[in-house]
């Protein structure tokens, strides 16, 4: 799945799991960790859905923070694990979810390039969008707070996958919601350096 649909899905999960438990959400980390397993992009050494992908490897990086907060950590780790089980395991060739236990590959082979790869991170989005704006966390996420510089990860990744081409490339079906994640995330980090300049003056 291209950054789009993990973006969304992301989202999606995060903010379902929130109304559930009845629990405060911080947004941008939500996005943030939406996109962390993708950091095996950066490791030109790595497989590409290896060991950042797996279910076992993810659950243990993120079990210091499960322990401190409980669950308020629940729609954050559903964020960071619907990277693998549900965005990759989709689209693609598959990921090494249990690795190290077992090295394979599992997935459901849908092309990312396909049509129903493109309708699939479409439908993510538009569904991610409408939720952003009917629960009014659209107007929340590009309100100034300081939560808002870790938007600067995923801003990182949309304009090196559309500019440069890293990782995938982004294929000009899916440019539109890309630059729509883009241009919400810029505001959000726009803002807050705009109040922290007039605080300084």
């Amino acid at each position: 799945m291209f950054a789009v649909g993990h973006l969304a899905l992301g989202y999606l999960v995060a903010k379902g799991l929130q109304k559930v438990l009845k629990t405060e959400l911080n947004l941008p980390l939500a996005f943030l960790l939406s996109l962390v397993p993708d950091a095996d992009l950066l490791i030109r050494t790595h497989i590409h859905r290896g060991p950042t992908h797996s279910v076992i490897v993810m659950s243990l990086v993120f079990l210091p923070i499960a322990l401190y907060y409980r669950r308020r950590s629940i729609p954050y780790f559903a964020a960071l694990i619907q990277h693998s089980l549900v965005g990759d395991f989709l689209t693609g060739d598959g990921v090494r979810l249990f690795w190290p236990l077992v090295s394979a590959f599992y997935g459901a082979g849908i092309s990312m390039r396909s049509l129903e790869g493109m309708l699939l991170e479409w439908s993510s989005f538009l569904v991610a969008v409408a939720v952003l704006v009917r629960s009014g966390d659209i107007r929340l996420l590009v309100k100034p707070r300081k939560a808002n510089l870790l938007l600067l990860v995923p801003i990182g990744v949309i304009w090196l996958s559309v500019a440069i081409g890293v990782g995938q490339g982004v294929p000009p079906e899916l440019l539109v919601p890309h630059l729509v994640f883009l241009i919400l995330f810029v505001l959000s980090v726009f803002n807050l350096a705009q109040r922290l300049i007039k605080k300084e003056t």
